[in-house]
C-alpha cells in the first residue's frame, strides 16, 4: 500500500466569478415577480373550493355553504355534486357555471 498515486492537475482559481448572480438577477426586480406569483397561488377556483368542502373532515353527509351566484348570494345545504351541478338537500340543482364563489357557512 505504499504506492504513490500521480498528482492530479488542478488549475488555481484566483478570482471570484459570480456568474450565477448575473444570470439570476438578469430579468430585473425579482421581488415584484414573487409577489405576483404568490397572489396567483393563493387564489383558488370554485372547483377546488367545492372539492375542499367535500373532502373536509367535517363533511359527512351535508354541508352548509354560502354560495355567491351571478344573480345574488344564498345559503344552502349541499349533499353532493355531479359533473355540472351541485345538489342540495331539497333536491335542487345549482349549475356550477353560475357559481362565482362558495364558502363554508359558520
Amino acid at each position: 500500500m505504499d504506492k504513490k498515486l500521480p498528482k492530479v492537475f488542478a488549475n488555481k482559481v484566483n478570482e471570484n466569478s459570480g456568474n450565477n448572480e448575473y444570470v439570476y438577477y438578469s430579468s430585473g426586480n425579482k421581488s415584484e415577480e414573487r409577489d405576483i406569483k404568490s397572489t396567483k397561488q393563493n387564489v383558488k377556483n370554485v372547483n377546488q373550493k367545492i372539492n375542499e368542502i367535500f373532502n373536509s373532515a367535517n363533511y359527512i353527509y351535508k354541508a352548509d355553504v354560502k354560495i355567491t351566484l351571478r344573480n345574488g348570494s344564498t345559503t344552502k345545504r349541499i349533499v353532493g355534486r355531479n359533473t355540472t351541478h351541485l345538489i342540495t338537500i331539497d333536491n335542487e340543482l345549482i349549475p356550477l357555471t353560475d357559481i362565482i364563489d362558495i364558502e363554508k357557512a359558520n
